[in-house]
Order: C-alpha cells, then sequence, then structure tokens
C-alpha cells in the first residue's frame, strides 16, 4: 500500500513539473514574439528614414542638373556670340547639342522604365515572402497543437505506468529540443532572408547614384560592365524564387576571419567558395574595364565591390559573411583585370576563376569530425 502511494504521489509531481516547464515554454515564445515586433518596427523606421534621405538626395541633384544646364546654355550664348564664329559653326553646334540632350532623354527614360520593372517585380516578391510567412506561421500552429496534444496523451499514460513515464519524459525532452532547434534554424533562415530582401532597395538607390556620376565622367566601358552586373544580379533575383534549400545538416567545417571562429555545414562552405569565385570574375571585368577608360587603379569604387550580392541565396551563411568573401575575391580579381595579368586567378571555358590554392589561404576550412 504504501508503495502505490509513493509511487502516485511521484506521478502527481512529474505532472505539475511537465504542466510548469510548458507555461515556462509558452512565456520564452510569448517574449521572443515581443521582441521580434521591436525589432521590425525599428527595421521598418530606418527603412523609411532611408527612403527620406534617398529622396531628398534625389532632389539636390535634380537642382545641380538645372544648375549645369543653365551653365551649359550660358556657355553656349557665349560662345554663339563670339563674333568669330560662321553660322555654320554655330548651326553644327546646336545640332550636336540637341542630338546629345535627346539620347540623354533617351537614356533617363530608359533607366525610368527599368525601376518601374524593378519595383513591379520588387512587389510581387514581396507579396510571396508574406505568403510564405504566413503559410510558415500556419504550420508552426499546427505543430505547436499536435505537440500540446501527444503531450496530453502522455500524460495520461504516464499515470498508467510510472516505469514508461521516465523513459517517455526523455523521448518528449529529445523531441522538444530538435523541435526547438528546427524552429531556431528556421527562424535564422527566415531573418537571413528578410535582412537580404531590405537590402535591396538601398542597393537600387545606390546603383542609380553610381550611374549618373559614371554618365557624368564619361567612363563608358565601366558603365556598361555596371549595368551587365546589375543584369546579372536581377536575373539572380528572379532565380532565388524558385529556388528551395536542401537540409541543413550539422556543423561540421570551422575557418577563422581576424581572431574569431566560424563554423559552417556543407552547403554553407560551397556558398562561401562560390562568393570568392564569382567576386574574382566580376572584379576582373570591373578592373578591365577601369583600364579601357584609362581610370585610377580603385576596386573600392566599383558599384559590384560596394553590393556583392551576386550569387548570395538568401540561406546557410549571413549576408554579411558572404560580401566580406565576395570582396576578397573581387579586390584579387580586379588586380589582375586592371594590370592584365594572371596572378591570383586563370582563365578557362571563356570565363576567369581563381586559383584554387589562393581560396584555400583564403577561406582555411578546418574539417571537423
Amino acid at each position: 500500500m504504501k508503495i502505490k502511494n509513493v509511487g502516485l504521489s511521484l506521478a502527481i509531481i512529474a505532472s505539475l513539473l511537465g504542466t510548469a516547464g510548458l507555461a515556462n515554454a509558452q512565456g520564452g515564445r510569448g517574449r521572443g514574439e515581443e521582441r521580434r515586433q521591436e525589432k521590425q518596427a525599428g527595421r521598418e523606421q530606418r527603412h523609411q528614414e532611408r527612403q527620406q534621405n534617398s529622396a531628398e538626395r534625389q532632389q539636390r541633384w535634380e537642382e545641380k542638373r538645372q544648375q549645369q544646364i543653365q551653365r551649359s546654355q550660358e556657355r553656349q550664348q557665349r560662345w554663339e556670340q563670339n563674333p568669330n564664329r560662321t553660322p555654320e559653326q554655330i548651326q553644327r553646334s546646336r545640332e550636336q547639342q540637341q542630338r546629345w540632350e535627346e539620347r540623354r532623354q533617351q537614356q533617363i527614360q530608359q533607366s525610368r522604365e527599368r525601376e518601374e520593372r524593378w519595383q513591379q517585380q520588387r512587389q510581387q516578391q514581396i507579396q510571396r515572402q508574406q505568403q510564405q510567412q504566413e503559410q510558415l506561421r500556419q504550420r508552426q500552429s499546427e505543430r505547436d497543437r499536435d505537440r500540446n496534444d501527444r503531450n496530453d496523451r502522455n500524460d495520461n499514460w504516464r499515470d498508467r505506468n510510472d516505469r514508461n513515464d521516465n523513459w517517455r519524459d526523455r523521448n518528449d525532452r529529445n523531441d522538444n529540443w530538435r523541435d526547438r532547434n528546427n524552429r531556431n534554424w528556421r527562424l535564422e533562415q527566415q531573418q537571413r532572408e528578410l535582412r537580404y530582401r531590405q537590402e535591396l532597395q538601398r542597393r537600387q538607390n545606390f546603383f542609380q547614384q553610381r550611374h549618373r556620376l559614371l554618365e557624368q565622367q564619361r567612363r563608358l566601358n565601366q558603365l556598361r560592365y555596371q549595368q551587365r552586373y546589375v543584369e546579372q544580379l536581377r536575373r539572380d533575383q528572379l532565380r532565388l524564387q524558385q529556388w528551395r534549400y536542401n537540409d541543413y545538416g550539422p556543423y561540421n567545417y570551422r575557418y577563422q576571419r581576424g581572431s574569431n571562429y566560424y563554423y559552417a555545414n556543407q552547403n554553407g562552405a560551397e556558398m562561401l567558395k562560390r562568393a570568392i569565385n564569382d567576386g574574382y570574375r566580376e572584379g576582373f571585368s570591373a578592373g578591365q574595364a577601369d583600364r579601357q577608360d584609362g581610370w585610377g587603379f580603385n576596386p573600392q569604387e566599383a558599384y559590384a565591390y560596394q553590393d556583392a550580392s551576386y550569387g548570395y541565396d538568401g540561406y546557410y551563411v549571413d549576408l554579411g559573411e558572404y560580401q566580406h568573401y565576395f570582396r576578397e575575391g573581387f579586390r584579387r580579381g580586379y588586380e589582375d583585370g586592371y594590370y592584365s595579368r594572371s596572378r591570383y586567378g586563370r582563365s578557362s571555358n571563356g570565363g576567369f576563376s581563381i586559383l584554387g590554392t589562393i581560396l584555400e589561404q583564403i577561406l582555411g576550412f578546418q574539417l571537423l569530425n
């Protein structure tokens, strides 16, 4: 009789501890949701501030452009008022000025049309992302309900068998640990993709500024390269809409950057290698363009170096990590392209790739057991 009473007391205590643990877990999820909403509000406020700053820069640029046009007209009038100018010279100058203005207006119109198409694609991407997030939330809610039902069934079963109850508790803890790890990983990937999407508008504004600057500097080869890079980037975004990641897998690689160690799985390691190779190839083209334009050596000025997101899938590694290694490859490719040499890479199959030894020196992966 005493043994039965002791067993019943242990079952009641275990049930109370399980209920308290569930309540604590729900409270932790509630606090995590509040922090996520606060971070989201902060990101939206910063996005609005960036949009306002962009509009102010656009207005200042328009004012400068009007001033330049006015100065150009004044110079033209002074040039025509020179008594040494013949009517034929004046007429040719006016026709040349008119053709230049027409080409400039066509470029502005094409740029606006590209911007409108880009904005439409971006809105479609945002809508799809919102739908995916809603589906994820629904599936997560269903999993939570299923897990709660399973816990209730386990509680009833524990009341009938104390020994099996202990075994079931261990299994439940393992299940919850795995579920929690899976949720944390999925949330981390969603946050990475969201940060990547938010960067798109900032990079688009920077592209417009660079485009106008290159036009003013008459750097035609660098301008053509920048437009080609942006077109590649947009095609990459369309590809990313249909891309699906595989199972994340364990961290089995370690690498060092500065005084810190970082860890990655097989897919993350392959992405970092691809970042260096893509960066080298784009840097080589950018360096060639600056050399052909007669421009000074400056890889950090290139739009592709500032953007450094071509080839990024939004998963496995943070965008900042990907950009760091893309720029490592870009700097070396730019140097080879600018000086027409193959110090860091080689030409193969009509393209350029970084040497394997240089790749290993940059990453220095260590395989973990």
